[in-house]
């Protein structure tokens, strides 16, 4: 039985989960001292999200965790430009339609944490890159920050999600998967071993 590992990362904002690109460094940069050419990320973070990412050389149980039919739940923190009223909330958890898709997402979880913040405020906490792109807007413009947790791995789902309720999301960050749960002491673009449960 060959002897498979199971690393908890926590991907910064500015690389992309893929094993080579052109424009950006990749997820599997920072693996790289491993010397293991069997490590793939387990699912996708999008170049502007950070947060839990899975990276193993166990092909089946990364093909099990990503598989939709097992409806693995992933959690995320968010902070949106624009308000959740009670209305956007719902739908937002009953399932919405996003451009490009026909089909209504799947029901997710929402919970709001803090309204009446204001983007100036907001602005010195997020990650250097985020800061430049969104610096152009105004300054008073509403935040709010929440938690969704969602079963589907759409392509920029939560992006889309807020956007289809009329808010921009300025700041992602992944939480949880499945049993998994980020270790807080694990600074953006920092990993460690850990084991993972086999059914």
């Amino acid at each position: 039985m060959p002897e498979f590992h199971y690393y908890m990362f926590n991907k910064p904002v500015g690389c992309v989960t893929a094993r080579r690109d052109d424009r950006y460094p990749t997820v599997m940069d920072y693996f790289k001292e491993l010397h293991n050419d069997n490590l793939s990320p387990v699912g996708r973070l999008d170049l502007e999200t950070e947060g839990l990412l899975i990276v193993t050389d166990d092909g089946k149980w990364n093909q099990e965790m990503t598989n939709p039919t097992f409806l693995k739940e992933k959690t995320y923190e968010f902070w949106i430009l624009g308000n959740i009223t009670t209305e956007k909330k719902q739908e937002l958890e009953e399932g919405v339609k996003v451009i490009g898709s026909e089909i209504k997402t799947a029901p997710a979880k929402l919970e709001i944490r803090e309204e009446g913040l204001i983007l100036s405020n907001v602005l010195p906490m997020l990650p250097e890159q985020l800061q430049r792109k969104y610096a152009h807007n105004r300054p008073d413009h509403p935040v709010t920050k929440g938690i969704i947790t969602i079963t589907e791995g759409r392509k920029r789902q939560i992006r889309r999600m807020m956007k289809a309720v009329g808010c921009l999301v300025i700041y992602l960050k992944r939480i949880s998967m499945g049993e998994f749960i980020l270790d807080e002491t694990l600074k953006p673009g920092e990993w460690k071993e850990i084991k993972a449960d086999k059914k």
